[in-house]
């Protein structure tokens, strides 16, 4: 139905804009014609269409000029809306085959796991039910009994009352008060019939029921008796009970939550204060356009629709508390999401039964039996409805941020216990804030394993990198070594980590706290090039990198590092820089954050990775001793497979390769009479120089390794065959500059 207003707004406009038509047609030579203000009031009570113009008829005089659309003259002014509509955009077929149909069968009936879950759960729900019950059977009849002398006393009392007549004698009474004698006569000679039949159906029910009880005496079986005075006794017991002391208590307490509807929806949309909204709503609308009926969608509900033009999701987002107050339901069950593939102002709102974090979740599958392959999908969390998230850990590099206090290293350690479920799984787990969270994974089965941020820790996670980016570049030459149809996409797989010849089994390093190597005043530049190499071709050789920290900034999450993490989990965390840090730049105004996790929401994160969009997942709670457990089942198992090996069997590292200087030998196998020098021929004089050391290295290996002592390569240029050919390349000059820098600060030291 159209509202009033509406028309009023419309004539509202054409009335402003015919009188900037007016201004700009009365300039001096503008070849424009003065508009009749009258004559325009009167065409817009005639015409339907709001836009029309007077000098749009077709009937108009073309002497006259006709209208601005007919004219040839240029400086006419041309209304952008159609007087007549016509057809556009695909038609009716175009539109249903665009159409989103809806599932037929809803998905939980699609999915066999799911539909197993729920028919356990009602079978356990109901088993519980009868077992509880049946337990306390007894004790519900001795209530019963003990209740009986006051049903009896209730039940004749009743019986007494209903005979007399007492319920009319209100209203008897209310006759007498108003002195009308004939409405009491009338209603008198009423009780008097009611009295007389009650109590000719009294007698008779009491010799009926006399003489039934004498024949159950005389010719009932014991049993018999026994079952009809039990349940005479336990309909007097039942009849004799209290309001606020039932007899039979609930077996289960199931959660309270109001029915979402269309109502409450507004109401709550109506209270987050948004403009748009709120003027909609003043004007008898809506405020809020429901595509889809309100269902219920796992453990609550779900409601869709477009908000207002101009308003997004993310309007809604910031305002969560708001909503969660306007719905009436704790903030840990009201979800507003987005849909990655509609518009930015269609907003789903998902209102669950109980709040996120203190809902019970479905049992771990790995919790205490099972073994993991990393190259596979591995469920580690749910989402708000209860649904399995899961996550492959192969091909990644990862980076876990958050507040602290909000479950960031306990989410690490889940993932690193899931990895410790491949046998084939060589762990380096590294806890830098050195409270020992990581220790059930480091000493069970880690192949390298540190706390603390002493100097000897850092100096070991230290030596453990560079050996890492060694076996990188191994694993590259293997990987390119290989044929390819055993390797067809230059990356390993499953297949080839089983083939032990190869040494491609997975490697997963762990860092809590990464802050601590990454800001290191003397080796921190040092760890930046190792990490940001393993991040960027660590995961197609088998290595992956997870990071966590709980300062999401430039200093402790790398640029070259956070811009090529594929996998993100974002906790809790205070701002837009953090969130984007972790997320991925620009997620904050895509209405992903973070920043609106409660601080009881722990554990609860956003999830960026797997293909898909941002999803809010709440992670496995593993505690200390449940970790213990599932990491001493890890280290069985490679035991079994004889694959447990460094630091869980007690071996120190192996020595890295020590007694150079990588400046010194640059400028060994560079002489002074060549100043400026392609990396490739460096990289080649050095591999025969020490090839224990430098075999491997490549042009831009080795330019990472002259990052850290403040040397950058450059352009270099030689003529060769007449022509000038530009590569990387050193100057000797810095090299030797560096070399006294460095020289100098020792001898300061």
């Amino acid at each position: 139905m159209k509202h009033p207003d509406d028309d009023h707004e419309r004539f509202n406009e054409l009335f402003d804009r015919l009188e900037a038509e007016l201004a700009a047609d009365s300039r001096p030579d503008s070849g424009g014609e003065v508009v009749d203000l009258d004559k325009a009031r009167s065409a817009r009570s005639e015409s339907a269409d709001p836009t029309a113009r007077p000098d749009t008829d077709g009937s108009a005089d073309p002497e006259r000029g006709g209208s601005g659309a007919e004219s040839g003259d240029p400086t006419a002014r041309r209304m952008v809306d159609q007087p007549t509509p016509t057809a556009t955009g695909p038609g009716y077929l175009g539109r249903l085959a665009g159409a989103r149909r809806r599932a037929v069968v809803p998905v939980w009936l699609r999915s066999t796991a799911e539909l197993r879950t729920a028919s356990a759960w009602v079978a356990r729900h109901y088993a519980h039910a009868a077992g509880y019950h049946a337990l306390r059977a007894p004790v519900y009849a001795a209530r019963l009994a003990f209740q009986a002398p006051t049903g009896a006393v209730r039940f004749i009392g009743g019986t007494a009352r209903w005979v007399a007549d007492r319920e009319g004698e209100p209203v008897r009474l209310a006759a007498v008060r108003r002195e009308d004698a004939a409405e009491y006569l009338k209603l008198s000679r009423q009780r008097d019939g009611r009295v007389r039949l009650r109590t000719l159906v009294t007698v008779l029910a009491m010799f009926v029921g006399l003489g039934l009880a004498l024949a159950l005496y005389v010719l009932a079986p014991d049993w018999l008796q026994a079952v009809s005075v039990g349940a005479v006794v336990l309909a007097l017991g039942a009849a004799g009970r209290k309001a606020d002391a039932p007899v039979i208590h609930r077996a289960v307490e199931l959660p309270k939550a109001v029915k979402l509807t269309s109502d409450i929806v507004l109401r709550a949309l109506g209270a987050l204060g948004i403009p748009a909204i709120n003027q909609a709503q003043s004007k008898g609308r809506d405020g809020f356009e429901f595509t889809a009926p309100i269902t219920r969608d796992g453990p609550g509900w779900r409601a869709e629709g477009n908000l207002p033009y101009g308003v997004t999701v993310t309007d809604v987002i910031e305002r969560r508390d708001r909503l969660a107050s306007g719905l009436r339901r704790p903030l840990g069950c009201v979800w507003p999401e987005a849909v990655p593939d509609e518009h930015t102002g269609h907003l789903v709102l998902w209102v669950g039964d109980q709040d996120m974090n203190k809902a019970k979740k479905p049992a771990w599958p790995l919790l205490k039996s099972g073994s993991v392959d990393l190259f596979k999908p591995v469920a580690y969390g749910t989402d708000q409805r209860g649904r399995w998230i899961e996550v492959t850990l192969m091909y990644i590099a990862g980076i876990i941020g958050a507040i602290p206090r909000m479950g960031k290293t306990f989410l690490l350690r889940l993932l690193l216990l899931i990895a410790a479920l491949d046998p084939r799984a060589e762990l380096h787990t590294y806890d830098m804030k050195g409270t020992g969270d990581l220790d059930p994974v480091g000493n069970a089965v880690s192949h390298r394993h540190a706390a603390g941020d002493d100097d000897e820790a850092i100096l070991y996670a230290l030596n453990d990198w560079r050996a890492l980016r060694e076996e990188l570049r191994r694993r590259t030459k293997v990987i390119r070594s290989l044929p390819r149809d055993i390797c067809p996409e230059s990356k390993v797989t499953s297949a080839l980590a089983d083939k032990r010849s190869l040494g491609l089994h997975p490697i997963v390093i762990g860092v809590d706290e990464c802050q601590v190597i990454f800001e290191h005043p003397e080796h921190g530049k040092e760890f930046e090039e190792i990490g940001t190499d393993l991040v960027k071709r660590g995961p197609a050789t088998g290595i992956v990198l997870l990071l966590a920290t709980q300062r999401p900034d430039a200093k402790a999450l790398p640029t070259g590092i956070s811009a090529n993490a594929s996998a993100r989990w974002c906790l809790k965390v205070m701002g837009q820089l953090e969130n984007d840090m972790v997320l991925g730049t620009s997620a904050y105004k895509r209405g992903v954050r973070a920043t609106m996790f409660a601080w009881g929401d722990k554990g609860i994160h956003y999830f960026v990775g797997e293909g898909s969009d941002a999803r809010i997942v709440s992670s496995v709670y593993v505690d200390a001793p449940g970790a213990d457990t599932i990491a001493a089942r890890a280290r069985r198992t490679r035991e079994k497979a004889g694959l447990l090996s460094g630091y869980a069997l007690g071996e120190a590292p192996e020595p890295v390769a020590s007694g150079y200087d990588l400046l010194a030998d640059i400028l060994a196998v560079v002489p002074a009479d060549e100043p400026k020098v392609w990396s490739e021929t460096v990289v080649a004089r050095l591999a025969e120089l020490r090839e224990d050391v430098y075999s491997g290295w490549d042009p831009e290996g080795f330019a990472a390794a002259l990052k850290p002592h403040g040397v950058s390569t450059i352009q270099v240029g030689r003529r060769i065959k007449g022509k000038v050919v530009n590569r990387r390349g050193i100057d000797r000059s810095h090299i030797v500059a560096a070399i006294a820098e460095r020289d100098g600060n020792r001898d300061a030291g």
